[in-house]
């Protein structure tokens, strides 16, 4: 019988947790098993058989970290470790009525890591499952459907009667770590071609998983619920789980009366938890009538918090933006001044730096509020991955959100200084794109006529136009509105604007940085990544020019260049150089 059929008629209870139960019977402080597929078949085996005695009618096998990153293997040690996997769990199932799911967990990946290569990396590990006669495939803990629906197009490619089933991991609040609403796995998990069912495993405990399916908008569909058996302590630096499985199988049940139709056990789970499962079933293995709907609807209206800089943009007007450093200590009068000059001005909007150079500063959030308020102007401050996990950068946002601010621009981050990284760390949880399609996902929960509308950063700089175009249309699908530019200084960075313009429909604001000085131009032109002023400019400077002298020199440059890019980008972004707002002010108007 094939799983989809199983289950029109019939709940389906899985395995509990491979890892954390083989560090529990070997007294190892791992919870990575799968070379145990070929050290040690027999503990393997004897987990494996452990939980179809306790009842389980699906065993997922031991290949969930089996791939060459996780295992720091090669990829001929990797066929042996799944082989043997998949091997040992059919041996097991031999001569019971079980079904037995090739397991298959998300690939880590670092920042400078391609989806090409991620992406063979899977299509390997499916083909060796293929090879051994693997009919179904389970994908554990993912936090997107991205690569889901990519695999298992793969899968039926070669298989058109292979069976998928999709869990996604989630935190207690319901978000994957890509910022991705349960609502909103479920409903893309929907659409994709293959997949038998889909839900949630591992993240969480029973109790948790159990409010979260509770609020979701489940129909006749195969939802899974797999969670943790809670959240572990630390015991002598071993991970110790708390043997809760009386607990864990009654809230099991009170989820499968929610519809829910695949149920078991992930982390911490032993074959005590599944028996407990079984146990509170009674024999009734029957689908649960949904008697849950927690359909609502958005209400939709004109937004409180008016975007006058955002509808300019649309309405094909050209813009002004500024931005204004924060200040390193206590006293904000210089940029409350700078700002309120500015409205003077008629520029559109402020934006404000997430401490640049990774130099600390005000924040910019507060120091975006406090203007927006005070001067009554438009901000944009700016957010980047570098000084915050997820979780602080969802607070901010929505704290940013909450305070009326809708403008924000995603930045990765400047580096931190080498001679200050013993004391100082990077974060780094995401980068740019990643932070754009977790606003994107909080977005969803805003009124649609009052979300945050973000930008993002573009380097015209560089020499392949190319990738930079690959790279904003990523930014695109990932939500961006707009982009604003690295200075700009010569003319390579100006034909690449055109090019980028001409293939590309996104809203951009060409970078103005005013250069102040001899010492000033040369430490920009090669110290500052992303920057590169030609030498005849640099050369418009003496040593010996006064300050003001230089800065006529300053202003002439930046309005020719302003004058130059005028008719190819949507409006101009003025950076200001040491807070000399005056210099700014005359350079906007010799060029409005």
């Amino acid at each position: 019988m094939q799983l989809r059929d199983y289950l029109k008629n019939s709940i389906l209870v899985t395995d509990g947790a491979m890892g954390t139960y083989y560090s529990k019977k070997t007294l190892k402080d791992t919870t990575v098993s799968e070379l145990a597929n070929i050290n040690d078949k027999k503990i393997i085996e004897t987990i494996h058989k452990e939980y179809i005695e306790a009842g389980a009618k699906l065993i997922r096998t031991n290949t969930f970290s089996a791939n060459t990153v996780s295992l720091k293997c090669s990829r001929i040690e990797l066929r042996k470790i799944i082989t043997e996997g998949y091997n040992i769990a059919v041996d097991s199932a031999k001569g019971k009525d079980v079904f037995v799911g090739a397991s298959i967990g998300p690939i880590p990946e670092k920042l400078e890591s391609e989806k090409d290569d991620i992406l063979d990396e899977y299509y390997y590990i499916i083909n060796t499952l293929l090879d051994l006669g693997a009919d179904i495939f389970i994908f554990e803990t993912f936090a997107s459907t991205n690569y889901i629906k990519i695999l298992a197009e793969y899968i039926l490619s070669k298989n058109d009667k292979a069976e998928i089933i999709a869990q996604f991991k989630v935190n207690a609040f319901g978000y994957s770590k890509e910022g991705i609403s349960a609502r909103r796995l479920i409903e893309e998990a929907r659409g994709i071609e293959g997949l038998v069912a889909y839900g949630f495993n591992c993240g969480i405990g029973v109790g948790h998983l159990y409010k979260i399916i509770r609020n979701l908008d489940i129909e006749d569909e195969n939802i899974v619920a797999i969670p943790n058996a809670g959240y572990p302590d630390k015991i002598y630096a071993r991970t110790v789980y708390r043997d809760n499985a009386r607990y864990f199988g009654e809230t099991m049940v009170d989820i499968k009366k929610l519809g829910v139709k695949v149920i078991g056990g992930c982390c911490g789970t032993t074959p005590s938890h599944i028996e407990e499962i079984i146990e509170n079933l009674d024999g009734n293995y029957e689908p649960s009538s949904i008697y849950h709907r927690n359909k609502t609807q958005k209400k939709k209206g004109i937004s409180n918090t008016p975007n006058r800089f955002y509808k300019k943009l649309m309405n094909e007007e050209f813009v002004f933006a500024v931005e204004l450093d924060p200040p390193y200590n206590g006293n904000i009068q210089k940029t409350m001044e700078g700002a309120n000059i500015l409205k003077a001005e008629g520029v559109d909007i402020i934006t404000i730096a997430d401490s640049p150079l990774s130099r600390p500063r005000a924040d910019s959030i507060i120091i975006a509020n406090k203007i927006a308020k005070e001067v009554g102007i438009d901000v944009m401050p700016h957010i980047c991955c570098r000084d915050k996990n997820v979780i602080a950068l969802k607070s901010i946002i929505l704290g940013a959100h909450i305070e009326k601010i809708r403008n924000i621009l995603l930045v990765t981050g400047d580096p931190i200084p080498s001679e200050e990284r013993i004391e100082t760390a990077s974060v780094f949880n995401v980068n740019s794109i990643k932070l754009m399609e977790l606003v994107k996902e909080l977005n969803v929960d805003f009124d649609p006529e009052d979300a945050m509308i973000y930008g993002g950063a573009l380097n015209p700089n560089l020499t392949y136009v190319d990738k930079i175009i690959k790279r904003i249309n990523k930014k695109q699908e990932a939500g961006a509105k707009y982009l604003l530019t690295q200075p700009i200084y010569n003319d390579q960075a100006i034909n690449n604007l055109k090019i980028i313009k001409e293939n590309t429909d996104i809203k951009i604001l060409g970078g103005i940085m005013p250069l102040v000085s001899y010492k000033n131009a040369r430490f920009l032109n090669n110290e500052i990544a992303g920057i590169d002023i030609p030498e005849n400019i640099c050369s418009m400077f003496t040593k010996d020019m006064t300050r003001e002298e230089a800065e006529n020199v300053g202003i002439e440059i930046a309005v020719e260049i302003a004058m130059k890019i005028k008719d190819i980008v949507d409006g101009i972004y003025m950076m200001t150089p040491f807070n000399r707002v005056e210099m700014v002010s005359k350079i906007i108007k010799s060029i409005r």
